[in-house]
């Protein structure tokens, strides 16, 4: 007998009919003689239509009766999923965050997890029931407020909860049917992945590849629980499995994917003093709100005066924090002007065999420069390559590099 954490994202529990369908789903895992833990969403496009009120109410809301608002729609699934298991003979119990003992720090709408005191949850697997629990959210260890994990963070709930029981495996069911080499509604082309190493997995989660959130591959790398990407609605495909590389069982190729993220913006500050510390300064302010800055490009200056210019790259939405950082070293004179281009998008090439390979880059900066793309920043790591280009260039980027790198072929 295992213990399988299953998790349901929005589209999958969209509806009663869907839940339905979950419900007979997890019926059958759990009738196969496994212990079940279960991790849902809340219903497709309900956590936007609260996001949505709040906006209404307060602009920019305070962040925890933000998260009081936007964590309740958890809660409506939990039980309609909890009520459907029961209604097909299979003895369940919902558990929101705060109940499952999912403890959190303070950083409303991105708190970042803790600790699983999970007593309630042992307790009520040793009783023979499946335990639904609510995904994307928790408490506060000092405050004991409700406190949300940001977008996507149902993801991380199920994998830190599969950690936190020792489960066997971590099974993440949604509308897509596993990861692919890139975008097929780009590509059509595009090929399903039937294993991924973590790393990579990570580098496209993180470049914009929506089919994991990036915390919870963090956590299953971390505690090396294997994850399993599935369709809901195709369940005789086995989907990709996320896992070591050393479990991989095969060569590595040279790319394994290409992600892209439209989600950013460019920032650039002119004329500031080129002497140590003023970029701890300013990235130091910009860690203060809480903003993730990606791509850092610092500028030699031709002016021989003294000053340079400095670039980098934060999430879309997250511009007006960065800049409301960045106003009191201007008013202090210690930048010059703030220049923003929120029309530009990042697009990378991943793969750990490229650690292997010679000519990548080239290869890469050739198939962009051939489409008259050009690049406006440039980042690397040991299995990535990312560029920053304009945003209008994103689909025929991701397309130009997909065949040029052959992704199509097996």
């Amino acid at each position: 007998m295992a213990l399988i954490v299953m998790k349901f994202g929005g589209t999958s529990v969209g509806s009663v009919e869907k839940i339905k369908n979950v419900a007979q789903i997890v019926s059958n895992v759990k009738n196969e003689g496994n212990d079940v833990v279960v991790a849902v969403s809340a219903m497709a496009g309900e956590t936007d239509k609260l996001v949505g009120l709040v906006s209404e109410i307060a602009p920019t809301a305070n962040p925890r009766e933000y998260d009081q608002v936007v964590a309740t729609g958890e809660q409506v699934t939990i039980g309609l999923l909890a009520l459907a298991l029961q209604q097909i003979g299979i003895d369940a119990i919902s558990y929101c965050g705060w109940q499952m003992g999912m403890i959190t720090d303070s950083a409303h709408s991105k708190a970042r997890i803790e600790e699983i005191r999970a007593e309630r949850v042992h307790a009520s697997l040793k009783e023979g029931k499946v335990v639904v629990v609510a995904g994307f959210q928790g408490i506060t260890q000092d405050t004991q407020d409700v406190a949300t994990l940001g977008r996507g963070g149902s993801d991380t709930t199920a994998v830190a909860v599969a950690v936190g029981l020792k489960a066997d495996r971590c099974d993440i069911y949604t509308d897509v049917d596993g990861v692919y080499t890139t975008d097929p509604r780009i590509v059509p082309e595009a090929r399903r992945l039937p294993v991924v190493s973590y790393d990579e997995m990570l580098e496209m989660a993180s470049m914009g590849a929506k089919v994991l959130q990036t915390r919870s591959v963090e956590f299953a790398k971390k505690y090396n629980m294997p994850v399993r990407v599935r369709s809901t609605f195709k369940l005789d495909d086995e989907g990709t499995l996320v896992t070591s590389e050393e479990d991989t069982n095969m060569e590595k190729v040279m790319i394994s994917g290409i992600a892209y993220n439209k989600n950013e913006a460019k920032i650039t500050l002119t004329r500031i003093n080129d002497k140590p510390g003023l970029a701890s300064t300013i990235f130091s302010a910009i860690a203060q709100k809480n903003v993730n800055v990606d791509v850092i490009i610092q500028n030699i200056s031709p002016r021989g005066d003294g000053q340079t210019d400095l670039s980098f790259t934060v999430p879309k939405n997250e511009v007006h924090k960065a800049l409301e950082a960045l106003e009191s070293l201007k008013s202090s004179q210690q930048i010059g002007d703030i220049l923003v281009d929120e029309k530009v998008a990042k697009v990378s090439i991943i793969g750990a065999g490229m650690q292997s390979h010679a000519g990548v880059a080239a290869k890469m900066f050739t198939a962009l420069a051939n489409e008259g793309i050009n690049i406006m920043m440039i980042s690397t790591s040991e299995i990535k390559i990312s560029c920053v280009i304009a945003e209008k260039y994103t689909e025929l980027a991701v397309r130009a590099l997909h065949e040029a790198f052959e992704l199509e072929k097996e």
